[in-house]
């Protein structure tokens, strides 16, 4: 595992604590938004995982994010959009901010 790893903590409605890694983090000009996408912690590489993706506090800066509460992702759209970034991340390793361009 990459030492270097970003991690962060969910609590659950239950208040149990879970530990994830940070896959990446990404803005969204078209939603307004900053995104992130998580797995859960000690995973190695060649396990399939449960990518999960959350929606930053709007004031929480993607490269850096600070914390607070995560927002679920409501809308089709945003899905789309999110998966279509995460599926190029997936494919190439880097982050297409244009995928899932509305317009």
């Amino acid at each position: 595992m990459n030492e270097d790893q970003e991690q962060i903590t969910l609590v659950d409605e239950n208040g149990d604590e879970e530990l994830y890694d940070v896959l990446f983090t990404f803005e969204s000009d078209d939603f307004g938004k900053s995104y992130i996408l998580i797995y859960p912690a000690g995973k190695s590489e060649d396990e399939e995982v449960d990518i999960q993706a959350y929606a930053l506090p709007a004031d929480d800066d993607p490269a850096n994010p600070s914390g607070g509460d995560l927002q679920l992702i409501e809308s089709d759209d945003e899905w789309d959009m999110v998966e279509s970034v995460l599926n190029t991340f997936l494919a190439d390793g880097t982050i297409d901010p244009n995928a899932g361009k509305q317009g």
